[in-house]
Parts: C-alpha cells; structure tokens; sequence
C-alpha cells in the first residue's frame, strides 16, 4: 500500500515520487498536506531545517519537478547579495513558461522594485492560478543580507497579493534566523539524519547491474559497519561505497570466492577499509589516485594529500612566520633566551621545570601567543634582517585566513591580538626542508 496519498495528483505520480525520495515519506506527505491542489493558497512561508545530507533539498527539488508545480529554486552561497538573489529569481521565473526559454537580464535594486516586478512576472506568465514556490537554499545566508531581506521574503504572500509560497532551507534552527524586531513566523518542518538502517536502504538502492541486490547490500552492511561512527554523511558515504567497490568484487573477479563467500570478501576489504578511514570528508587524493593506490597495496601517506598541507604554496616569509607561530605554539615562553639567544648565559634547571617538561607539549595541544613574541622569534630565525613593514602582517592576516594561524580573542583587545598555530608538525618538517628554508640552525 502506498504511503503517499494526494487527491489531487495521480497515483503514478505518487508512486514514482515515493520510489524517489526513499525513507522521507512522512516529510514528504506532511508537506503534499501543506501544499494543498494547485490553486489554493498555502502557507506564505515554510522553514525547513536539519544537518547537512539530510535530504532537504534533493526532496524538495524531486517533489517540485515530478509534481511539475511552478517554482524557483536559488541558493544564496551562489548569489550572496540581495540585488544578485532578487535579479535570479525575476530571471527564472521569466523562464517558467515553455514560451519564453532565454530570459533577458533584469535590474532590481530594491526590494520594492522586486515586488512590482514580480506581480509583472506572474501575470505574464499566466501563475495566478497556481501556487508558485520560491525555494531558497542555504537560507542561513540571507541574515548577512540588509535587515529587511528576510522578513520581507516572509511575507511576499502579503506583499505582492499573490498565490506565492517562499521555502527557505537551512541547516540552522528557526530561533537562530529570528530578528531582534520579530518577524512573520513561518511554518517549521524537521528532517531528522537518517539512521543507518534508512542508510541502509538509501546506499543499497542503485546497485550495479553485474551484482545481485544481496551482494551489494551485504557490501553496504559491511562498509556501514566500518564508518558510521565517525561519518553520517549520506554524499561521503555513497562517495566511499562507490570508491571502494572494485576492491570488494576482486576475490569475486578471479574466482576465488563468491558473491556468498562473506568472510573471504571481509577479508580482502579490511585493509582497504582501514587506510580509507585517514581520508573521510578530506579528499586528500583523487578518485583515481586512491584507486591506483589500491592496486600497488600502497599507503595512503605515500601520497600526501591536503591534511598534510604538502601542496600548499606559501611565499619566502610566510614559511618562517609559520615556523616561527608553530615554535611560539609549542615552547613555553621560558624556553625563548634559550633557543633564540646565542649568548643566553646559564640557564638553571629547577625541579618545577623538570617536572612538567616530561609532558611532551604536543600532547597539550597548541598555545596562544602574542604578536610580539612571533615577530620576535622571526627575527632570530631569519639570517637577514627582517623590517617589520605591512608586507609581514598582511602575510599573517594571509596565513589566518588560509586557517594555517587562528586568531584568539578579539580584534579589539587592548593587549593586542593573540594567534594560535593549527598546522602539524610534519607541516612544518614539509616547509622547512633545507630546499625551501632549513631550520636546521636552531
């Protein structure tokens, strides 16, 4: 018996969006219940909200165009202005009718010129009677807009007189997006992660031809198994099951077991398994480097990849202020005239020192440090002299921005700001190689 029921719509159609949209069914009945048939009016707004690859927008963009409802579909990262949003959705609503496949561009500089224009829009393209959907993505983006963007797109149902529902979809909770001065409440729909046994189903679904459904599944089951603790992602783990596949079958392909045979396939993936468990959400390497590395029974660290910032460029001095940040990081500020000073005199050990430093630093993790005291290490590393112009510190604010350095506290802070070091050693070991700046001599 199907779940999803709509007088409204065919059976068919409703059967071949339920095949669709797998383990979303109660989200996607409780939003055809929201929609109502095609002329009435809904609500003026809906939120939908839930972590990311939790099917909010894949649903949404299958429920519209296989219910062929009239809509808009823009996602504010993309066009991260107001004038840039407004004028998308004027281009894209000119291009509903079948008639009119090249829009002209449009200019809106206000939102008011947006609501006279989109009323033009809508009786043009014969929508007054139907509901057109303007679906806005990553609308977390619109509250670094001008205030009045998002409750104003609240209440375009109001506005502009017209059968218009705006959905925004978000991975951040509604009390978040809230203005201080209030706002229309939209409509809030929840859309929970999915389990593994709905990942399960999810992953299982599209397997390859060649195989049977069971094998393929216990092939999911097992990869299940292997990463979801530490990855929920449903986009991470199709892209794992289909990279390491091939290494599943292989027993298969040679004919040393078959597609039964659990325990020999476990055993041939295992390892496999494992060296891809360094690289979840990384993508250190590509699809097919990581396949060809598969084939020569090589490890991962022989090619190194982003986690070990091995490729990343960085000019003459921002290799040793990197240095220098990651050496202010983990050295506490006693240890400075020591190794920073030729001429430092006799350093007495007390038993307060040789207590704590049997704790390797890096075990603590990474210390804030003042500005002054990375210049000031800088200087000592570097064989020449270094003028402390705005080409260092813009290389600075160049290595926080790249997250290489994090900025601690506030810009504001009287005491001027504090930086903390957020690379690895073997980064470190990486950049400071005799070739591109030895470090050798301290």
């Amino acid at each position: 018996m199907p779940n999803l029921e709509h007088p409204a719509y065919p059976a068919a159609t409703l059967l071949r969006l339920e095949s669709l949209v797998p383990c979303r069914e109660s989200q996607v009945s409780m939003l055809l219940s929201i929609f109502g048939e095609r002329q009435q009016f809904t609500f003026p707004s809906i939120f939908i909200y839930g972590h990311t690859s939790s099917g909010k927008t894949y649903v949404m963009q299958t429920l519209l165009n296989t219910l062929q409802l009239p809509h808009v579909f823009v996602n504010c990262v993309e066009y991260f202005t107001s004038r840039l949003l407004l004028e998308e959705i004027l281009i894209q609503l000119q291009n509903c009718s079948s008639e009119t496949k090249h829009a002209s561009h449009v200019l809106c500089d206000t939102f008011n010129d947006f609501v006279r224009m989109f009323k033009q829009a809508v009786t043009s393209q014969d929508l007054q009677d139907q509901t057109l959907y303007i679906v806005l993505d990553r609308a977390e983006q619109l509250r670094e807009m001008e205030a009045n963007i998002l409750p104003a797109f609240l209440r375009l149902q109001e506005l502009t007189d017209r059968n218009v529902t705006v959905v925004l979809l978000s991975e951040i909770v509604w009390e978040l997006f809230r203005p201080s001065t209030g706002c229309f409440e939209p409509f809030t729909l929840y859309f929970p992660d999915y389990s593994i046994g709905h990942l399960q189903k999810i992953l299982s679904h599209n397997h390859p031809p060649e195989y049977s459904a069971d094998f393929y599944a216990a092939y999911i089951n097992i990869l299940l198994g292997v990463f979801y603790m530490v990855c929920r992602d449903l986009k991470e783990l199709q892209h794992l099951a289909a990279l390491n596949f091939s290494k599943y079958c292989e027993p298969v392909v040679r004919g040393e077991a078959n597609e039964r045979d659990t325990r020999k396939l476990w055993k041939n993936i295992e390892p496999h398994l494992k060296k891809a468990m360094q690289t979840v959400y990384l993508r250190e390497i590509s699809s097919s480097q990581w396949e060809r590395l598969q084939r020569d029974d090589g490890e991962p660290g022989q090619l190194k990849g982003l986690s070990a910032h091995a490729h990343v460029e960085l000019p003459y001095y921002s290799k040793f202020l990197l240095i220098a940040a990651y050496l202010a990081s983990y050295n506490p500020v006693r240890t400075d005239k020591r190794f920073f000073l030729k001429h430092h005199g006799k350093i007495k050990k007390t038993n307060f020192m040789k207590k704590h430093e049997k704790t390797s630093n890096h075990l603590l993790g990474p210390k804030p440090f003042p500005l002054d005291r990375l210049l000031a290490i800088l200087y000592s590393i570097v064989d020449n002299r270094v003028a402390p112009t705005a080409n260092i510190f813009s290389q600075i604010t160049s290595l926080v921005t790249l997250q290489l350095l994090s900025l601690v506290g506030h810009n504001d802070q009287l005491d001027g700001p504090r930086y903390k070091c957020t690379v690895s050693l073997d980064f470190i070991r990486a950049i400071a190689r005799p070739q591109q700046g030895s470090i050798d001599t301290f």
